[in-house]
């Protein structure tokens, strides 16, 4: 048996697993297929584990739907600094979360002494094309034409802790983001696989995003995602650096600080329920 928290950022939703107290029953990417499966499991978009940490006031590890483990997930970490918070672990409003990126910082806002938003310093994007990693040029890849199955696009790439493919739309249909987002997120030109960002621009400081998620489909939100569209869309020319974005399960706030070059994100995070999985 395995005591777990269902939790969400913008409709982004994950398990999660206090191992502070908790045992996994199996291994994590094992275990990520089976508990995200909406019919057959918990379901959501993917697990993620609260570890104990050397370097900061907790661990997190995040795995996607399909098992495969993520560097950083946005609106994860929003939620991770929540239950470390509400769940006694650590009663800091300023927390130190470390991931597979690093060490990120969190700011919380709280509501009736529970945490009720959150703002992540999700560090410096990384723009060079090997950092992203993709192969689509030898430099920073920014509003660079190609095409995938025979559809011509221009993109804008991005590393946020993990790859990005930022693309900007008249409309983010369906056609693109279930049809086309797959088969960019596998494309051989990036070798780690990539994101997919589908963005409408309604004005320069306000944004709609659709996002098909590597290891995931398509996410109702992408904190990661959010961030690199912040900085992509700076340096394609469509916004500003500061910037609300519109996704499917609610907004975000988005800033990319000139002076330090940090991207900021903020954002609500949701406790749903808990219970215990029996698998």
């Amino acid at each position: 048996m395995l005591n777990f928290t269902k939790m969400h950022g913008a409709g982004n939703d994950y398990v999660y697993v206090n191992c502070f107290a908790e045992q996994l029953p199996r291994p994590a990417a094992e275990l990520a297929i089976e508990i995200s499966d909406r019919r057959f499991g918990v379901g959501g978009d993917g697990l993620i584990l609260i570890e104990p940490s050397q370097v900061a006031d907790a661990r997190m590890r995040m795995f996607n739907a399909d098992g495969s483990e993520a560097e950083m997930c946005g609106n994860g970490i929003r939620c991770v600094a929540k239950y470390v918070y509400d769940h006694g672990i650590s009663r800091r409003e300023h927390l130190a979360i470390e991931t597979g990126s690093g060490v990120r910082q969190l700011v919380l806002e709280l509501e009736h002494d529970k945490v009720s938003r959150v703002t992540v310093d999700m560090g410096e994007p990384k723009l060079e094309a090997a950092d992203v990693p993709t192969t689509l040029s030898s430099g920073p890849v920014i509003n660079f034409e190609t095409q995938f199955a025979g559809v011509t696009l221009k993109v804008t790439t991005v590393s946020m802790g993990n790859p990005h493919c930022v693309i900007f739309v008249p409309q983010a249909t369906d056609e693109l983001v279930l049809g086309l987002g797959p088969k960019i997120e596998c494309d051989p030109r990036f070798p780690s696989r990539t994101n997919v960002e589908f963005i409408e621009v309604i004005s320069p400081g306000e944004l709609r995003q659709r996002t098909w998620e590597r290891g995931s489909g398509e996410t109702w939100a992408c904190g990661t995602g959010a961030s690199a569209v912040c900085v992509a869309g700076v340096l394609a020319g469509y916004s500003e650096r500061e910037v609300l974005i519109h996704l499917r399960g609610g907004d975000l706030q988005l800033r990319w600080d000139e002076a330090s070059n940090h991207v900021f994100m903020t954002g609500g995070a949701t406790e749903v329920f808990s219970g215990t999985w029996l698998g």
